[in-house]
């Protein structure tokens, strides 16, 4: 049976614009209906296709935590973890009547510091429960050698989203707004001077964001590469005792023997600074991460100031989240994949991963062939290319061995003390991995993520469960509505492998050059080519800003080789036969329609602007609309002629895979 509003194909042509023609918008023909019509829900900052999917996942865990935390599981066991974990979120009336309780021997500490070697100690043992400070660090493989773990190194210490917002002017009012929601937080906290205090905090924190690294440096691969030992840490960071903070942390000694520092010159800044700003204004700042970091999990006036400000403020969001999807997310990030596995059992077929697996190596073999063929690049490149497409490893659904979280204690009567101990755990989990072989059957998402990734340093594609629906995937529908949706994904994390960074590694993972000079400066000409077509977009919702074509070009990359090699593999699949007219659409057309319902999202101005300074992903309508104008298919398809607005002449169209 067809389901409702889905055509025969299964494409929904129910929110087709009969005012836009697919030459001049494809985006506003496909969805453009929709556009006008749909609301975002008032507790989103941004909605569509992806979203939908991410609510009918709650909705589904919800009723998984709902049942667990009304059984009778044994203790100890995940499901009575899970269910213990929500209900400690879900008991509002506890939790408002602790107010600020939870934390306060944390903020007691921190007022307690009497000089700046207790500063680092506390910065270490703060961290351990979920305080963020000065960097952050993760362990993951080493990307040149991929076969052993390491500790990297980041800058951190800001509260507002990213360093440009303490530095552009677009940001000023954001600035004002943010201290005074310091104050009100502080305010709320009963901690004194609550004016003078976040004016420092925010000076203090203004003084960190200058040795930021910008997003467009941070995501180079090979200048966030810098090896050193303890000796060069100490280097970087002259007067910071990494000793004693790792100590304070309950890190193990090897942990910090060797390590990756993502951007050296932020060390010296915080070091410099950490000499130069009085201790009192450290502390204020301290406590202020203290607060901040638990606020979400405090009584009714802590949460509402802090999403007035991160919600209201910088995404335009109206209203607070109800409280049982934020209890769902609670339990998603402290048991992820003990909740994805009672998620598998129950909305997992089994079919849906034998197809999926059709559809990868179809995208595959797509890639080999359009590298084997590509005019531009020479034989030893192109060999070493096609090495690195045959080592890719596929992973659909979920892992094939889960997490084990039978050392987490999870407690139904402790909200703040579950969030810490969660913290710890997962800290513990990722140094328990320092000295071990690295495990490549690890997932880096849960199954009921709606999203799919590639992993340079394991050279992997993964697709979890909840992503493997309509629109993006549907066992039932046409091969051209498939591979225009879930294809182009595929495609795209393929492609991931292949971009400007993801381009960098080699097969087995490692920050390799496999590249000839001469063919690099070709893949470099061709990117910036990429780069200057996304840096004259602006979304007409949001004057004065545009597209950062250095920032997203990643993920530009990723969308065009995407969507080429997905036709490529639609051709595969169809064998030569000719597909027939469905809905009105030839198989074609029904590729490009399918691709552009699945970027079927609007969103709030202000988060608009917010993604345009952060996100390495361009807005959905450029995704859709960019990427299909350098696509020669698409111009056939829809018989796109140079009058029409989404033509582009020949020359200017851009093919990198």
């Amino acid at each position: 049976m067809t389901p409702t509003g889905l055509g025969r194909s299964g494409i929904d042509t129910t929110h087709v614009s009969p005012t836009v023609r697919p030459q001049d918008d494809l985006f506003r023909h496909v969805n453009g209906e929709w556009l006008e019509t749909a609301e975002i829900p008032a507790d989103r900052a941004i909605y569509g296709a992806f979203h939908r999917l991410r609510d009918d996942a709650e909705a589904q865990l919800r009723e998984i935590v709902e049942e667990t935390a009304a059984g009778d599981a044994p203790p100890g066991t995940e499901a009575r973890k899970v269910g213990d974990l929500y209900a400690s979120f879900m008991d509002e009336d506890a939790v408002n009547a602790l107010g600020a309780d939870p934390i306060r021997p944390d903020l007691q500490r921190v007022e307690g510091i009497a000089d700046r070697a207790e500063l680092i100690s506390q910065l270490g043992s703060l961290h351990r429960g979920g305080v963020s400070g000065l960097f952050g660090f993760w362990v993951n493989g080493d990307a040149k050698q991929s076969d052993q773990y390491i500790v990297y190194i980041s800058q951190g210490g800001l509260g507002l989203p990213d360093e440009s917002y303490y530095r552009e002017a677009t940001f000023a009012a954001i600035r004002d707004e943010y201290v005074g929601h310091i104050e009100r937080m502080l305010q709320l906290a009963g901690l004194p001077d609550p004016a003078d205090r976040a004016k420092r905090i925010m000076a203090l924190e203004t003084r960190l964001a200058a040795s930021h690294w910008d997003k467009v440096t941070s995501r180079d691969a090979t200048k966030t590469y810098n090896k050193v030992d303890r000796a060069g840490l100490a280097d970087l960071a002259p007067g910071f005792s990494w000793d004693a903070w790792a100590e304070a942390l309950g890190a193990p000694p090897r942990a910090f023997v060797e390590v990756v520092v993502r951007q050296p010159s932020y060390l010296a800044g915080f070091a410099e600074a950490l000499e130069q700003i009085p201790l009192e204004d450290w502390k204020a700042w301290l406590g202020w991460r203290v607060l901040s970091s638990a606020a979400s999990l405090l009584s009714a006036p802590f949460v509402d100031e802090d999403f007035a400000f991160y919600g209201k403020t910088l995404t335009g969001t109206p209203q607070l989240r109800e409280r049982w999807k934020r209890g769902v997310g609670m339990v998603e990030s402290a048991l992820g994949e003990a909740l994805g596995k009672l998620y598998v059992a129950r909305h997992f077929p089994p079919a849906a991963k034998t197809r999926m697996e059709e559809l990868v190596a179809n995208l595959v073999e797509a890639y080999r062939r359009s590298i084997t063929d590509l005019e531009w690049m020479g034989p030893q490149t192109r060999q070493r290319a096609l090495d690195k497409l045959e080592q890719f490893t596929p992973k659909i659904g979920y892992p094939d061995v889960w997490r084990d979280y039978s050392t987490l204690e999870i407690r139904a009567d402790d909200l703040v003390g579950n969030a810490r101990r969660a913290t710890a755990f997962e800290l513990a989990r990722q140094l328990g991995k320092l000295g071990k072989p690295v495990d490549r059957s690890e997932w880096f998402m849960t199954p009921q993520t709606v999203n799919a990734y590639y992993n340079p340093l394991m050279n992997e594609i993964v697709f979890p469960a909840a992503i493997l629906q309509p629109p993006f995937f549907d066992a039932e529908a046409d091969d051209a509505v498939n591979y225009g949706a879930i294809g182009a994904i595929i495609g795209h994390e393929i492609g991931h492998g292949f971009d400007d960074q993801g381009s960098k590694y080699d097969g087995d993972g490692n920050l390799h050059d496999w590249w000839t000079d001469k063919d690099r400066a070709e893949f470099d000409k061709r990117t910036a080519r990429l780069i200057a077509q996304y840096d004259v977009l602006k979304p007409a919702q949001a004057p004065g800003h545009h597209v950062n074509g250095a920032l997203t070009v990643g993920e530009n990359i990723g969308d065009l080789g995407g969507l080429s090699i997905a036709y490529a593999a639609y051709q595969l699949a169809l064998n030569g036969a000719q597909p027939p007219v469905l809905d009105g659409l030839t198989g074609a057309q029904r590729f490009f329609f399918s691709w552009a319902q699945s970027w079927r999202t609007k969103a709030r101005d202000e988060e608009v602007i917010r993604r345009l300074a952060l996100d390495p992903h361009s807005p959905d309508e450029f995704r859709c609309n960019a990427v299909v104008r350098n696509i020669p298919a698409f111009h056939e398809a829809y018989g796109v002629t140079p009058s029409d607005r989404l033509w582009l002449d020949q020359e200017e169209r851009v093919r990198i895979w």
